[in-house]
């Protein structure tokens, strides 16, 4: 019987997936969801050797106007779209190599915060290759569903996100 290592029986590490994306050779966008926020962070690999070139939180959105009412909220949709929005800024700005997407053992489900995470990554300008139609709608995107209508604070903060360098 062929004995597991620890990561796999935690449910942390997918080591197939691990070692596709590293033999691609591309950095990656380490995408993680907690409890309370969401986690991006672009990973370069040199001989299985992972270092952090750049790390944000959905926290950050704090600094560009995201209401502390709903600080609650900084793991929904809405807030999943404009982490990736911030983090593909931050990875334009630095003249960073164009990435490959980590979603680790998160569950690939279409129209999630993985995917509104994406369509912020890709609506920033970073190449990434998605289908639209994976993509949540632009009314979830934009905090249309949620009680307190949250488009008019989306797209204040989006248009900070924009102008700040």
């Amino acid at each position: 019987m062929k004995t597991l290592k620890r990561r796999r029986k935690e449910n942390k590490t997918d080591y197939g997936k691990r070692i596709g994306l590293l033999k691609s050779g591309f950095p990656r966008v380490v995408f993680r969801k907690t409890n309370r926020y969401i986690t991006a962070q672009y990973v370069t690999s040199k001989e299985a050797q992972d270092k952090v070139e750049l790390g944000l939180t959905s926290k950050d959105l704090l600094k560009h106007g995201w209401p502390k009412e709903f600080q609650g909220s900084l793991k929904s949709i809405p807030a999943a779209y404009l982490t990736g929005f911030l983090f593909g800024k931050k990875i334009i700005e630095k003249k960073l190599k164009m990435p490959v997407i980590d979603i680790g053992m998160t569950r690939n489900i279409h129209k999630n915060k993985v995917f509104g995470f994406l369509k912020g990554l890709k609506d920033s300008g970073v190449d990434i290759k998605c289908e639209e139609k994976y993509y949540p709608d632009e009314n979830r995107i934009k905090g249309k569903h949620l009680k307190n209508d949250f488009s008019k604070t989306f797209e204040e903060i989006k248009l900070k996100i924009q102008k700040s360098k």
